[in-house]
């Protein structure tokens, strides 16, 4: 920990802005019309079939018999009517066998019995067979249903409406939302040299450094009297200087401010508070750690303060990397910064980079629960006060 000292400002130069402009080639864009005759040309699906030609779909050409129909010259061939019979000279009734017919009707009888006697034995068994199947549970032989039933718990719950994502404000895409629900949303208004980008699923905030790079609140986030903790994802494009991820205080001096910071060469991670009035240097407060190997990926950090033990602690993807005792931290009245802090009245610390995951919590969090912020298991944390691009 450094004590007393407050870093060189070092501005940086705007970097240049390259060619913007996404769109299409120019060029005409062809007509469509699939599949319709062009003006002028006949329909060929509307034509009258004309005698002696073949019909559509194979059907036979207008005027000629139907397949398979016989034909003459006159025409289809007329079935011809067959001659009446000369009817024949009735014969005499013989004696019907009396006996044959008992025997026929007995052997008849007899077949009726044993078809009942044994119809019967085969009903006996299959209902034998189904009262076993139903007890036992069922045949394997039935078809099953894969689809396990629906208890009355996992009838569905009534719609709810959509979760908005939204990491901007409706309407206005440059006021960055305060994702925390109720409360006292604090929206952020981007300048023009700060836009936000769409990364697969998720969003970040760009910064280009210089005057015009910066999201300012709409009033204070934190109340730096009591207890609180911030913590933000970086991503630094550059090593030299001083990049300030998040900051809060007024038109003279920030209250705090987190970010990275390179002096004689050394990149490090810098949580500096104001103790006094109007930024004075002697009492600047901070705990500063190194940082190798900082630019060009992203880092979590994480600040905190313990009011009633006045004390600052440093996190570093999520572990603790210092700690400080201070007096307090004197409450500027300025909004929320992002990408830029105030030193003895100028604007500095001018982010060349990114930032998103921005959390600020009313208390103070323990390593416990810093440890367990990267891992999206938010649960024990407590709803934050407020949130930006998350």
């Amino acid at each position: 920990m450094t004590e007393g000292t407050d870093r060189p400002h070092n501005p940086q130069p705007n970097p240049a802005t390259g060619p913007g402009g996404y769109g299409y080639p120019p060029g005409q864009i062809p007509g469509a019309g699939y599949g319709y005759p062009q003006p002028g040309q006949p329909n060929p699906y509307s034509a009258q079939p004309q005698p002696g030609a073949p019909g559509a779909f194979g059907e036979p050409a207008f005027g000629e018999p139907a397949f398979g129909e016989p034909t003459t010259f006159g025409g289809p061939a007329r079935h011809q009517e067959p001659a009446f019979a000369q009817p024949s000279q009735p014969s005499q009734p013989s004696q019907p066998d009396w006996q044959a017919m008992a025997d026929r009707s007995e052997a008849q009888r007899s077949r009726r019995k044993t078809l009942s006697i044994i119809g019967g034995a085969v009903t006996v068994v299959l209902l034998a067979g189904g009262g076993y199947l139903f007890f036992a549970g069922g045949s394997d032989d039935k078809p099953k249903d894969d689809k396990p039933p629906i208890a009355a718990s996992d009838s569905p719950s009534p719609s709810k409406s959509p979760e908005d994502k939204s990491p901007t404000v409706a309407g206005d895409p440059t006021l960055l939302r305060d994702r925390v629900p109720g409360g006292s949303p604090v929206q952020l208004a981007m300048a023009p040299d700060a836009s936000l980008f769409k990364m697969g699923e998720r969003d970040e905030v760009r910064f280009k450094g210089g005057p015009n790079s910066f999201a300012q609140g709409s009033e204070q986030a934190v109340d730096v009297t009591k207890s609180f903790s911030v913590t933000t994802r970086l991503y630094t494009v550059v090593e030299n200087g001083s990049r300030m991820a998040i900051s809060q205080g007024d038109g003279d001096s920030y209250s705090f401010e987190l970010g990275f910071e390179s002096v004689n060469g050394k990149g490090s991670w810098v949580f500096r508070v104001q103790t006094g009035d109007k930024g004075a240097d002697a009492t600047v407060q901070q705990v500063v750690v190194d940082a190798p190997g900082a630019v060009n990926k992203w880092t979590q950090l994480t600040a905190t303060y313990d009011a009633d033990k006045k004390t600052i602690a440093l996190y570093v993807e999520d572990k603790l990397a210092g700690a400080a005792q201070i007096s307090g931290i004197w409450p500027g009245p300025g909004p929320v910064q992002l990408g830029r802090s105030r030193h003895h009245g100028i604007w500095s610390g001018s982010l060349v980079g990114s930032l998103d995951r921005i959390r600020i919590w009313n208390k103070v969090l323990s390593p416990e629960q810093v440890a367990v912020l990267d891992s999206g298991k938010l649960d024990s944390l407590g709803m934050p006060s407020h949130a930006w691009i998350i």
